[in-house]
């Protein structure tokens, strides 16, 4: 039912766009009839009309009181009585009847229920306009919302519309370390920089109209690179468009061919045109990801690898000495079967202390020439040359800083009493190094080689750090020892002697570059079976 709203001057109705005899019409208006007010008395005084419909005319065609408002006590109820097969309408404040009650027939009680479901639509829409127009929703930077006036021809309908979601975690910090190393001037022994730290997960949704679109989702949490930043902008068409689709971004291909395979992490240019029943789909894009093929055999995975010679595991794989370095093709010639005659029986690893584990740590001087006889830094140390192998009676470098340097064993005037090696060559953070409060690894940090002489550290050092070594062996039926033991120093204030395999000055000139192994590569893969290993 089309019902048209007429407004005149101080009322409206409601005029049916057709007759239904079974309803009755509302009353038309009357010239000298205001709302509420049926007509004028004798004495020019105005006719209100009841607020109590008495019958079913006055309910159904008569205009309501307006003037005033039933009370909230008042209340009309319609009863069915099945006896009679009609309604009885009744009005009622609390338990007590106000009016006579009156009956109606099912088609009567029908009728005003139409009516009034009728008047109480369309009050509800016009209070929807209404409102639409006199209310403006707060501004919200998150949740955007504008109108696009002439251009929703172009775009359609929706105006455009943005919303953000996600969350933003920003963590700032100072850093500052300090290195007592008497090489460095004072300005470069403390470094001061900023730590920043930042975790974002954050999805943009924008609209213009029903036919652009734009997404764009952040994460630095990301298990991939490709899939930390996606933006796609994308325009949909009409049925009866050319141009279906364009989108811009990060796009997807999808074939319905097992010949020409799609692609994923794509970002470029993508659209879709369709001229009658021929769908054409052009792609210029960049590829962000690699495809690899994996290949099992008897339950097991094998994958071609190729690695740069130059990407060997650094800082981590080291020779104990310049005799097991120089030796080490020899002894490993005969695999596996190792012909050194050398034994590793005890060892102690000590690096520099960043974890404030204090619970066995020392103080202690490593000496980069202790324990060589041919490798040497400096001439000043005199070797051995009844000793061919790496020990400490290799030359007189320990025996020299005991007798002639005491004070070394001090780990505050370790500078001072060092500080006439100068004079020969001999200069701190170079050729030794004092670490205060050093830590030793345990036994699972490491892994030791005990017949080829050399270790490997669980976790790569840094370039600040350093590492030294004591330890004892046999070679030939004799035992050799290599710096000093904590148990030799019993006092724990006073500093161990022991061999430094890494220092903080990273050189290719050094002898101590040569110890740290550059044959070891990482293949990035667990569990790889020793004889399904192949390499060219």
């Amino acid at each position: 039912m089309i019902v048209t709203i007429v407004l005149t001057a101080g009322q409206f109705f409601a005029k049916a766009q057709y007759k239904d005899p079974g309803i009755l019409p509302p009353p038309p208006p009357s010239n000298d009839t205001q709302w509420g007010v049926a007509s004028l008395d004798s004495a020019g005084m105005p006719n209100l009309t009841p607020t109590i419909p008495p019958t079913y005319e006055a309910l159904a065609k008569s205009t309501l009181a307006a003037d005033l408002k039933t009370p909230d006590n008042v209340k009309t109820e319609v009863e069915y009585d099945p006896a009679l097969g009609c309604y009885i309408v009744r009005t009622k404040v609390g338990e007590f009847e106000i009016g006579t009650p009156f009956m109606l027939t099912p088609e009567q009680y029908n009728d005003i229920e139409l009516r009034r479901s009728m008047q109480q639509y369309f009050n509800r829409r016009n209070g929807e306009l209404v409102k639409g127009k006199t209310e403006k929703e707060p501004f919200n930077v998150l949740d955007m919302n504008f109108a696009l006036g002439p251009l929703e021809k172009i775009f359609g309908p929706g105006g455009v519309q943005l919303k953000t979601q996600g969350s933003v975690q920003i963590s700032a910090g100072i850093k500052s370390n300090k290195t007592d190393n008497p090489a460095l001037s004072l300005t470069a022994r403390r470094k001061t920089y900023f730590d920043f730290n930042q975790k974002i997960q954050a999805n943009v949704n924008a609209t213009v109209g029903d036919r652009m679109k734009f997404g764009m989702t952040y994460n630095t949490d990301a298990t991939f690179d490709f899939d930390s930043k996606n933006i796609k902008l994308a325009y949909e068409g009409k049925e009866d468009d050319i141009v279906k689709n364009i989108e811009a971004g990060n796009v997807s291909m999808t074939t319905g061919s097992s010949l020409i395979r799609g692609g994923t992490a794509l970002f470029g240019l993508k659209t879709t045109m369709q001229f009658g029943k021929l769908t054409a789909t052009a792609l210029v894009s960049q590829q962000n990801s690699e495809s690899q093929s994996v290949n099992t055999k008897g339950g097991a995975q094998t994958t071609d690898f190729t690695i740069n010679a130059d990407e060997y595991d650094e800082n981590r794989h080291y020779f104990l000495g310049h005799f097991f370095r120089d030796n080490y093709d020899t002894f490993a010639q005969r695999l596996p079967y190792v012909s050194s005659g050398v034994q590793i029986t005890r060892i102690e690893v000590w690096v520099t202390n960043k974890s404030g584990n204090y619970n066995q740590s020392r103080n202690i001087v490593g000496f980069m020439d202790l324990g060589e006889n041919k490798v040497l830094s400096s001439n000043y140390w005199q070797p051995n040359p009844a000793y061919d192998n790496t020990c400490n009676q290799s030359n007189n470098l320990l025996q020299t800083i005991k007798t002639e340097y005491p004070d070394a064993r001090n780990i505050n005037t370790v500078t001072q009493a060092l500080e006439p090696l100068q004079a020969y060559g001999i200069d701190g953070g170079k050729d030794y190094e004092k670490v205060e409060s050093a830590r030793l690894l345990q036994s699972s940090e490491y892994t030791l080689n005990p017949t080829l002489g050399y270790i490997s550290i669980k976790t790569a050092l840094h370039a600040d750090e350093v590492l030294a070594v004591a330890y004892e062996y046999t070679y030939h039926g004799q035992v050799f020892q290599v710096g000093e033991f904590s148990a030799d120093i019993s006092q724990s204030d006073q500093s161990l002697y022991v061999k430094m395999l890494k220092s903080t000055t990273v050189s290719p000139r050094t002898p101590i570059w040569n110890l740290m192994m550059k044959n070891v590569y990482s293949l990035g893969a667990y569990q790889v079976q020793k004889s399904n290993f192949r390499l060219n």
